[in-house]
């Protein structure tokens, strides 16, 4: 078990990694005037998402659900790992609308300003400091 969850950790660590840098990157892009600069976001972006955020966030997933399986019963009954899960959701469907807006950037249909997405990078770090107190305190 102590092996699955330190796969789960790095998991994690990488898939948080790039879902605070995909959106940092949308800010860079958005705010780019030239072309040349435009289209290496776009290579950034969709390799940064395709090559390590996604394969990270399936691995979590994967590494996630096989711990929950070791005591499905235990774990299921308490209330902070529903908590967690619920955020772990809500960060899924980031991870997605992230795609999608590394889809608007490929495409050129952007017409959100660099101000937004710095204010859109920050939804994932209140996700990870409530998933991290949640695991680690076990409040309820």
């Amino acid at each position: 078990m102590l092996w699955i969850k330190a796969f789960h950790l790095i998991a994690m660590v990488c898939w948080f990694a790039g879902i605070f840098y995909l959106p940092r990157l949308f800010v860079y892009h958005a705010a780019c005037e030239d072309e040349p600069g435009r289209e290496r976001f776009k290579i950034m972006e969709r390799k940064l998402y395709r090559g390590i955020t996604t394969p990270s966030m399936i691995a979590t997933l994967v590494f996630g659900g096989w711990l929950v399986s070791f005591n499905p019963q235990g774990y299921l009954s308490q209330g902070w790992l529903h908590a967690k899960l619920a955020l772990i959701a809500l960060l899924v469907v980031y991870h997605f609308y992230c795609g999608h807006l590394v889809r608007v950037f490929r495409d050129d249909r952007n017409s959100r300003s660099h101000v937004f997405y710095r204010w859109f990078n920050e939804l994932p770090v209140l996700i990870l400091l409530a998933v991290v107190i949640l695991a680690t305190v076990k409040p309820f």
